[in-house]
């Protein structure tokens, strides 16, 4: 039989696709279920041969990869389109989805470790009759974490920020190995890091921690701090995991050898605070590293965007608040022998659709601005640039202040 291809040439390859039936056989989805997720648009299938018959490519199967695993991180089928239309991968790059994936399961496992404590704790109160306190923390513990959309969003948005930085720097040492081997610290130390987000900057260097160093992870947020233990190891001795802000640290003075804050401080609302927060718990002698950026670093990609559209913006301006040159006078009122260390980079990109899901994943307007016809229209403009100037290079201005009490 004469097979017709719709949309893509590879439908003409019978051998890189499957039907209906054999999609359901390989994956054990029911064809009921194929063919319902078919009609209401959630997974289409690309092409079709003559007649009635259904044709799916590795691309379709990323889909339904996608929608089975939020599925299982009970999201409805309406909250699954909206964040699959907004936020598809490009093609071959199903490996930072995987990843977004990944985190937020470990911090959807860490949230039912908590519940499970909770209800554990309960029950053995439930001897001595029923306990206001132990229900209600029972019923807080479930109510919390619970936008797992929000939740994949977020870490769906970190993975695609993270896969630009690095597959386009050109650096090759990396940012958290560089960070590594700037700090000072003796055997035995005690290291508290503020924001430590999911543990990346410890993941990255694991094989070089020494093993006598006592390291205690905080984050503001406790779904960044549970991914973290997750991450590492909560059974791991070495790391202790806390949920804290960095306006009041609750800890004694003179605890730790060294106290590190890696692109953070220019969020907190209160930074002087912070700061003399940070010089009260260091030993006498002991080293605060903090890193940041200069208000340059990746301007391109903002004046990109606003070449496009005046009104679209990318970078955060809470940047300004800490950055590579004020950083240093803020510090000076707590540290002395201050030094900026700067990390040499930059990106050299020469393919649009990764610059353009950074460009979409930041927390400025890009989601909201880069729709419909916008998006395309806006992808037209990058591949225009890019064909103009082979590759589009985008400034890198990180560093570390590094002090001592």
């Amino acid at each position: 039989m004469l097979e017709q291809s719709i949309g893509c040439e590879q439908w003409m390859d019978k051998e890189n696709c499957l039907t209906t039936g054999q999609l359901a056989k390989r994956t054990g989805i029911t064809v009921r279920t194929l063919r319902y997720y078919d009609q209401i648009g959630l997974l289409s299938p690309g092409g079709h041969r003559t007649g009635s018959i259904r044709l799916y490519n590795m691309k379709d199967m990323e889909r339904l990869q996608r929608i089975q695993m939020l599925k299982y991180l009970g999201l409805s089928l309406q909250t699954i389109m909206d964040i699959l239309d907004a936020e598809s991968p490009s093609n071959g790059e199903i490996r930072h989805s995987l990843q977004a994936q990944l985190d937020v399961l470990q911090r959807k496992i860490a949230h039912t470790e908590h519940v499970v404590h909770a209800i554990r704790d309960a029950m053995e109160m439930s001897a001595y009759g029923s306990d206001w306190n132990h229900l209600a923390d029972v019923i807080q513990t479930v109510q919390s974490e619970q936008n797992w959309g929000e939740q994949y969003r977020t870490a769906n948005r970190l993975q695609t920020r993270i896969h630009l930085y690095d597959k386009y720097s050109t650096n090759p040492q990396g940012w958290h190995r560089w960070i590594f081997e700037q700090l000072e610290v003796q055997p035995g130390a005690h290291i508290l890091e503020l924001g430590c987000g999911d543990g990346t900057f410890w993941i990255r260097n694991a094989e070089r921690i020494p093993s006598s160093w006592r390291i205690t992870l905080t984050d503001m947020s406790s779904g960044m701090v549970e991914e973290a233990r997750c991450r590492l190891g909560s059974n791991n001795p070495q790391f202790k995991f806390l949920s804290v802000d960095a306006q009041q640290i609750p800890f004694h003075e003179e605890q730790f050898d060294m106290v590190i804050a890696n692109n953070m401080l220019y969020h907190v609302p209160d930074i002087p605070r912070a700061i003399r927060e940070m010089h009260r718990i260091l030993k006498q002698g002991g080293i605060v590293c903090t890193s940041t950026m200069s208000t340059q670093h990746l301007q391109e990609v903002e004046h990109l965007a606003v070449s496009f559209d005046p009104e679209l913006h990318v970078l955060d301006h809470a940047i300004k608040r800490f950055h590579l040159d004020n950083g240093g006078d803020l510090l000076s009122s707590c540290f002395s022998d201050l030094r900026l260390l700067r990390y040499e980079d930059c990106l050299l990109v020469d393919e649009a659709e990764p610059l353009i899901e950074y460009i979409i994943s930041t927390p400025m307007n890009a989601r909201e601005r880069l729709v419909g016809a916008a998006i395309d229209k806006f992808r037209d403009h990058v591949n225009r640039l890019l064909q103009q100037n082979g590759t589009l290079e985008m400034t890198k201005e990180n560093g570390i202040f590094l002090g001592r009490k």
